[in-house]
């Protein structure tokens, strides 16, 4: 066939290759070259959507819903003090969850009319509200976010803080259509509110409710959760408490959601027009420093003992605790510890431990504990952790079993110093010995003679050596017994005869509860914090103890009471008769003073019939011994005793807590007629050989009468009476001690006799100048350098700060007595001194470390 010619219809053109990028396109001119057919527009369509879908797709069947983060759950609990004032929280997250139920049906409908006016109707997401934010916010419009309430939801309760890259993002978006499949919208949205974040550190609006308003949610106003919920989108800025800026923003997003919540039906326009800003509480965040800290410490170690309940439960679970602890009474315990100067030439060792307890007799509830300044710089607790040696304060226990045994507190024994005891012994270079025993007394006198004594005034003056006889007559292990059955655990007494002085550490918690004991007559309860614990309705704990009638024997504790009165009303705890009732006469008080071989501790204990006190200091070594007390403040030149600061902080302090008690006396007791000394009889003459030395007996019972008829009666007995004058309180001519009272003497001997030429004429001197202005403690050092006696008052003052002097009388420079009393008018701050939650006060304690008892020493005052 013949070639065929080419067509002069369609001219042959060369062809161009497609390739991947095939623009312009061929046959178009100009810009329509450049645009992309109908085909490549439908392709690249399905394809993404079909990129979409698959996606999607794998989201879905890979994501399932996650369980809640484990803080989503938690739940804080709260700490109460006894007069249901918030003490303080555990908590991971501030947060208490409460039903829609629980909450007005306002701050729900307010929440959907702000975040989410859509909720009810879309699947858990809401295309059109991402597109409108989408657009907003290109366009330069007012910035918005498109998710959902749902979405908010999900983000709080599945995602950690901080997951917001845009797979993220997706995710939450899968994640919200499904929650919103399987969970109600009811669900849905009580789950948002208990879960969103509202400043203040507070998580749902139970929180927040009481973080700015002190309300729970229930009692929240229309305006009042207008406010929380139009700071939720930035409750970190907008609080009003950052300012006026701030409370500003904070007014706008308040007034746009009563808007909104007028416009859906919510409220009414009445309602709108009526409302007024809220004004938020100061914000109290909740701490462990200061006190409250030592305080939430022992409920959680006591709940975990009593209740099973450990931190982690404690921290989660939302419960509600009830405590024993009297705010008042704890915040009088901090001022009375701040006393101590910690700065200056006169302050005390940092290392100093101060513990002042308060236990009440009738049921054991701890009412105060006090054992260091601030728990954040120190979570060591002077009052529960530390311990030291007791020293007299454990005499008691010994005249208790002594009287329980029979004996009365007539019974006179030798009080002279130093004294070897027949029994008394120690071991020395693994040898047990005999050990001489001194009384506590003038340094190198080798300690006070007490002459012959009875069991009143023996514990009123803390003689060891009459003390250490009875323990020997009844043994140590009586003594041991009745610490025991008062409270006092078995692990810190020993059945060794130096028992009797305190020798063995104990923990002031524990000595406090013995006390009570004391004050209880003889009932023993256990001390506790913690009264009750709830989850929500429902009483998870409640403390049970029952008081143990008669754990000591009603009648030896009625003399034992007795005889601790004497300490305060002739003895070392005398300051504690300023104690004093509303009629001006001294409260009933009985105690006991205690401190120990070189000063290393020294305590007051003492209680009324309704409150049982102990306040004590012991001084630690970075070892964890022990050391001698460093004097400080107005005792900065004098060994600190039981007779020196305990017991004025002691009595300091229970001025507040007695302020409005009623007066209650102890058992009324009638103590012995001490028995008639020895009548003088005519002293045979002597059958013996030349040689031998004829002995005589001095009467005993001979101090407190006159000189005149003690003489005879020295005389009669065939010695030599030696009369040495002595300025004494006591009338002129008394006798104040006589020599070898009691024992048997050679025949002739001088015998000293003691005799009181009467009290000191009346000296003066003048009121120190420079008090007032300055601080109380100066004040009173001050003073009593003076030979004076401060009687410190407390009156509000908006002119002067806390612990300021305000006046003396009388005034500065008067002259005075010698030993008369001066009143000083001390500023207790503004009249309305309230404390933040869970901080009673703002004072900031001694640090301390561990302080160990010691070996056995001669106890005291």
């Amino acid at each position: 066939m013949a070639n065929r010619s080419p067509s002069p219809i369609w001219p042959q053109t060369p062809r161009r290759r497609r390739g991947v990028w095939n623009y312009p396109r061929p046959h178009r001119t100009g810009l329509r070259a450049w645009v992309p057919s109908w085909r490549v527009v439908v392709g690249t369509v399905l394809t993404g959507m079909s990129l979409v879908v698959g996606v999607f797709t794998a989201g879905w069947i890979g994501w399932a819903v996650p369980d809640e983060r484990k803080e989503v759950g938690s739940e804080t609990t709260t700490v109460y003090y006894a007069n249901n004032q918030v003490m303080g929280k555990f908590a991971a997250v501030d947060r208490t969850i409460r039903s829609l139920d629980e909450m007005p049906p306002y701050v729900g409908a307010a929440v959907l009319a702000s975040e989410d006016q859509n909720f009810e109707n879309h699947m858990g997401v809401d295309p059109m509200g991402m597109a409108r934010a989408v657009i907003s916010n290109v366009t330069g419009g007012a910035r918005q976010g498109g998710s959902t309430l749902t979405q908010q939801y999900v983000e709080n309760t599945y995602f950690e803080p901080g997951q917001t890259s845009y797979a993220d993002k997706f995710r939450e978006v899968i994640l919200a259509i499904k929650v919103d499949q399987e969970k109600s919208k009811d669900e849905i949205l009580e789950g948002y509110v208990n879960s969103i974040y509202l400043g203040r550190g507070a998580y749902g609006f139970e929180a927040a409710a009481k973080a700015y308003f002190d309300k729970p949610a229930a009692k929240l106003t229309i305006s009042e959760t207008a406010m929380l919920v139009g700071i939720i989108p930035s409750p970190s800025y907008w609080d009003p408490r950052f300012g006026e800026e701030s409370r500003a923003v904070a007014e706008q997003k308040w007034a746009r959601v009563l808007r909104n919540m007028a416009e859906q039906g919510v409220i009414s326009e009445e309602d709108r027009a009526a409302a007024t800003f809220p004004e938020p509480v100061k914000y109290k965040p909740v701490s462990r420093a200061g006190q409250v800290g030592y305080l939430l410490e022992e409920v959680r170690k006591e709940l975990a003992d009593k209740a099973d309940l450990d931190e982690d439960d404690l921290m989660n679970n939302g419960y509600e605790i009830h405590t024993t602890i009297n705010p008042k009474w704890q915040k009088a315990a901090v001022k009375t510890a701040n006393t101590i100067p910690t700065e200056g030439e006169a302050a005390a060792s940092k290392r100093l431990g101060v513990s002042i307890v308060s236990v009440d007799p009738k049921d054991g509830a701890i009412r105060a504990l006090y054992g260091g300044k601030n728990y954040e710089k120190n979570q060591y607790n002077a009052a529960t952790d530390g311990e030291a040696q007791p020293g007299s304060t454990f005499k008691p226990f010994t005249l208790i079993g002594a009287l329980e045994e029979g004996h009365e507190l007539n019974e006179y024994y030798s009080g002279n110093s130093p004294m070897q005891i027949p029994g008394w012994t120690d071991v020395v270079d693994g040898v047990e010995q005999e050990k001489e025993l001194t009384n506590f007394g003038p340094v190198g006198s080798g300690g006070e003679s007490f002459g012959d004594i009875d069991l009143i005034d023996a514990t009123a003056n803390s003689v060891n050596t009459v003390y250490a006889q009875l323990n020997v007559k009844i043994g140590p292990e009586k003594s041991q017994d009745v610490a025991i059955r008062a409270g006092i655990p078995k692990e810190s007494t020993n059945a060794t005869l130096s028992n009797v002085l305190g020798t063995e550490p104990v923990h002031a918690v524990d000595l406090a509860g013995a006390y009570a004991t004391f004050a209880a007559q003889g009932t023993r309860t256990e001390p506790h914090i913690v009264t009750s614990v709830k989850d929500g309705e429902q009483l998870r704990y409640e403390w049970s103890g029952m008081p143990q009638q008669g754990a000591i024997d009603p009648e030896a504790m009625t003399k034992a009471t007795y005889a601790m009165q004497q300490v305060v009303e002739k003895g070392s705890g005398t300051p504690a008769l300023e104690l004093l009732a509303p009629d001006g006469n001294p409260r009933p008080v009985a105690g006991k003073t205690g401190s120990t071989n070189d000063n290393k501790s020294a305590w007051f204990a003492g209680y009324t019939p309704q409150v049982a006190t102990v306040v004590g200091l012991y001084q630690s070594t970075e070892d964890g011994g022990q050391a001698p007390i460093t004097p400080f403040g107005e005792w900065a030149d004098v060994s600190l005793t039981g007779g020196t600061w305990p017991v004025w902080a002691w009595t300091d302090y229970m001025k507040t807590v007695t302020d409005g008690m009623e007066v209650q006396e102890f058992p009324a007791y009638e103590p012995p007629l001490p028995p008639a000394p020895p009548s003088p009889s005519p002293t045979p003459s002597p059958t013996i050989s030349d040689d031998a030395e004829e002995k005589v007996l001095i009467p005993a019972g001979l101090v407190g009468q006159q000189i005149t008829p003690v003489a005879a009666a020295l005389s009669n007995a065939g010695v030599n009476p030696v009369p040495v004058e002595s300025e004494s309180e006591y009338p002129e001519g008394t006798v104040l001690s006589v020599q070898h009272e009691g024992q048997e003497v050679k025949r002739g001997s001088d015998i000293r006799v003691e005799v009181s030429t009467g009290p000191a004429e009346e000296q003066t001197t003048r009121v120190p100048n420079g008090l007032i202005g300055g601080d109380e403690g100066n004040a009173r050092g001050k003073i009593q350098g003076a030979g004076l006696e401060p009687v410190v008052e407390y009156q509000a003052s908006e002119d002067y700060p806390e612990g300021v002097v305000i006046n003396v009388d009388p005034g500065e420079g008067s002259e005075v007595a010698a030993g008369s009393s001066v009143r000083v008018l001390v500023s207790s701050g503004p009249a309305d001194i309230g404390f933040p939650t869970g901080e009673p006060t703002d004072g900031d304690g001694n640090g301390n470390g561990n302080g160990n008892g010691g070996g056995g020493g001669n106890g005291s005052p």
